[in-house]
This record gives C-alpha cells, sequence and structure tokens, in this order.
C-alpha cells in the first residue's frame, strides 16, 4: 500500500479534501493530509486566493516541504490545485519519491528542475473547460510533461469546474469525481 502526502486546494482541509483522503485509507493507503492554513478555511476560492498572496506562494511550499520532513521517503506526493506546487516540487526534488497525483493543476517542470525524473509516475487529472486548468497553462504544462516521461499520464474530464473532485465544494461533479477517484486508487495500487 501507498503512503500519500495530499495537500489541500486555496480554501484550506475542506471536508471534501479530507473525505477524498478517507476514501483512499479505506483501500488500505496511508494518508497525510498536513493543513498547510493554520486552520483557515474559506468559503470561496478568491477568499482563499487572497489568503494565499497575503501569506506568499513560497511560504505555502515550504510549508508544504516542513509536512514532508520526518516522514522518510517512498511517499506518494498529492496535491488538489494550489497544493500541486508542494506536491509537485517535492516529487521533482526529493529524493525516493514513488509518484504523483497533480489534480487540477500542473506547473512547467522548469519551475522546479531540469526534468521530470524518469523513474517517477505521474497522473495529471483535470476538466478540458475549466478556465484556471485550461487558460492559466496547466493543460500545457501538463502536456509538455507527459511528452517529456514515459510515465507521466493526463485525464482529462469533459466539463469546466476547477475543484470538482472536492465533494463539499458547489463545483464537485460526482460522476468525473469517481472516475478520478478509480484512477487515482488503481495508480496507487502500482506504485
Amino acid at each position: 500500500m501507498a503512503d500519500v502526502l495530499l495537500f489541500h486546494h486555496a480554501q484550506g482541509l475542506t471536508p471534501g479534501v479530507l473525505a477524498f483522503a478517507d476514501e483512499l485509507r479505506r483501500s488500505g493507503h496511508t494518508v497525510h493530509t498536513p493543513d498547510l492554513y493554520e486552520g483557515h478555511v474559506f468559503d470561496t476560492l478568491d477568499g482563499g486566493i487572497a489568503y494565499v498572496r497575503k501569506t506568499g506562494f513560497g511560504t505555502i511550499i515550504e510549508r508544504g516541504e516542513a509536512a514532508a520532513e520526518g516522514l522518510g521517503d517512498g511517499l506518494v506526493y498529492a496535491g488538489f490545485s494550489l497544493g500541486v506546487l508542494p506536491a509537485q516540487k517535492l516529487a521533482q526534488t526529493r529524493a525516493g519519491a514513488k509518484g504523483a497525483l497533480l489534480l487540477q493543476a500542473c506547473v512547467p517542470v522548469s519551475e522546479f528542475g531540469d526534468a521530470w525524473p524518469r523513474t517517477v509516475p505521474v497522473q495529471i487529472h483535470g476538466m478540458d473547460a475549466d478556465e484556471s486548468f485550461v487558460e492559466e497553462g496547466d493543460i500545457d504544462a501538463a502536456r509538455a510533461l507527459v511528452a517529456s516521461s514515459p510515465a507521466a499520464e493526463l485525464f482529462l474530464y469533459p466539463g469546466d469546474r476547477h475543484l470538482f473532485a472536492d465533494s463539499s465544494l458547489p463545483d464537485h461533479e460526482p460522476i468525473a469525481a469517481g472516475l478520478l477517484l478509480r484512477r487515482v486508487l488503481d495508480f496507487l495500487g502500482s506504485v
């Protein structure tokens, strides 16, 4: 079974993120869900983004790196949207990564190094008409990552919702979220 470090999105450690972690645990995986916001949870994406801008993206990434300390090697790094930043950085730069799950976001590999580690499998998930994923360049970064690594997969779901896998938010889309969960569980079973 996999040991997963799962980072929340810009609205914080919501009940939906915790429910997703619980689904992974029910399948036998160990899941760590650090709170990068020190207890803050926001009702809107705009509220969460305002908090990140005030706190600093670098600070959020540093909090993610600190959460990995003491957990040892062999982790799968996962993140929802904003949480992809620390997850992707750790998967690319921390020795011993078993895999990465980049949910609703992907940044260019060059943000954290020269190339994606060839031995680290990665899944990227997003909706094909999500403004945040498509218009902000995440889909392009995801396609470039898939083109550069034989262990990378991109899954696109029909729709325009951003945080569609968080069951506690209005963006939740049960069919796409269910398929994403099945693919994530298959991935975790293979690493």
